[in-house]
């Protein structure tokens, strides 16, 4: 999953507008990905990027699974 650096639309980098670089003169070459929501252009993110990422989701998680249940008195 890839967040737009514009609107913070979350998508599929795969699902990318199809087409959106017809007038460019790198459309073949070019390497960008755009916002389905917004239409934004953007680099795709790197994976050390997506890494570090995938690494603090799952730390939040396992943090909200182990903390402890307040009871009440």
């Amino acid at each position: 999953m890839q967040r737009c650096d514009f609107c913070g639309f979350e998508f599929d980098p795969a699902c990318s507008l199809e087409g959106g670089c017809k007038g460019c003169p790198l459309a073949n070459g070019c390497s960008k990905v755009v916002c389905p929501r917004c239409g934004y252009e953007m680099l795709p993110e790197a994976k050390l990027v997506g890494f570090i990422r995938q690494i603090r989701e799952k730390i939040g998680a396992d943090r909200k699974s182990a903390a402890p249940r307040r009871t009440q008195s």
